[in-house]
């Protein structure tokens, strides 16, 4: 199974060839395998925003990302499960403490910036959603900013993931400027945000910090410009 799983989550770009230089090798028990199992079952007919892929697919480019970046086994299942309490509900968080540990669900909670019985609270109006967003926005960034390191090191592989999807949307002719449709904060708030966690991983030197830095400048670049204008070479 292992094995599967390890075809299954596709490399993205050349993060590997950057970090897998001189790491040693992190091994992965069937805690790994489980967590996929918990991650496919907890998400299960959910999908990528705007598309119909299934939100799956984030959870595995995220956790190779960790291991490409150099995390460890409880790393790199936090970064499958990074999005269940957020998601599927609070009352995951003690179930991955019981399953996979305190470690796990120490960096899972680091990562979640609401639960998804906190944001049904919210009034269902283009107004309030973008209002929540902003403020639970602004606060993670503040945690961001003191997070311990094996945190942030899962937090930067999720935002570098979604980075290079919406760069990777911009990019395409039948996509462009209308990915921003998608987000709660339109095309401003988006750019806002993406700007404000470049600052915050550059600042921390955390691991994908120059890869991230570079893909929020192509993201901006993109977005003021129209893609025939722009370099391909304009992202690191």
């Amino acid at each position: 199974m292992l094995q599967a799983i390890t075809t299954a989550a596709v490399a993205l770009g050349d993060t590997a060839a950057i970090f897998r230089i001189g790491r040693p090798m992190t091994a992965l028990t069937e805690r790994y395998a489980q967590a996929v199992d918990y991650a496919r079952i907890a998400h299960a007919g959910q999908l990528r925003k705007g598309t119909q892929i299934p939100y799956l697919s984030h959870l595995l480019g995220v956790s190779t990302l960790v291991l490409e970046c150099g995390g460890d086994e409880d790393q790199a299942i936090a970064g499958l499960l990074h999005d269940v309490v957020e998601d599927c509900g609070g009352g995951h968080e003690g179930s991955i403490r019981a399953q996979f540990g305190d470690a796990v669900a120490d960096i899972v909670m680091a990562c979640t910036d609401a639960t998804a019985e906190d944001k049904a609270d919210v009034d269902n109006t283009a107004s309030a959603r973008k209002r929540d967003w902003r403020e639970r926005k602004q606060s993670y960034l503040a945690h961001l900013r003191k997070t311990p390191e094996r945190a942030l090191l899962v937090s930067g592989c999720d935002k570098l993931y979604n980075a290079r999807t919406i760069v990777q949307d911009l990019e395409n002719p039948d996509v462009g400027q209308e990915i921003f449709n998608v987000f709660t904060a339109g095309r401003d708030g988006t750019l806002w945000y993406y700007a404000a966690l470049e600052e915050i991983f550059r600042t921390r030197k955390a691991a994908t910090a120059r890869l991230f830095s570079g893909v929020v400048a192509r993201m901006q670049a993109l977005a003021d410009s129209s893609i025939d204008t722009v370099p391909a070479h304009a992202v690191a």
